[in-house]
């Protein structure tokens, strides 16, 4: 898998949440759109300063920081 390099996190962006670089559009917007089902041409129309390297880049990093964030309770059952 690349590295996305169109994703940033700033403190000062969004909460510091990972947005796309230069934009006020977060990751998870565009991750969540996905999993509404809306479709990548359907996104890009009604996002039009988005480009496909974007939502890939999101899908990217939303999938590796998602492999990163179950964690084990005490109990022992697993949650992300």
């Amino acid at each position: 898998m690349r590295q996305p390099t169109r994703i940033t996190r700033d403190p000062a962006v969004m909460g510091g949440k990972p947005c796309i670089r230069g934009m006020r559009i977060t990751v998870g917007t565009l991750v969540g759109l996905i999993a509404a089902g809306r479709t990548r041409d359907e996104i890009l129309r009604e996002y039009s300063y988005l480009v496909a390297e974007n939502i890939a880049d999101a899908l990217s990093d939303g999938s590796w920081r998602g492999e990163g964030s179950a964690s084990v309770m005490s109990s022992g059952s697993v949650y992300g």
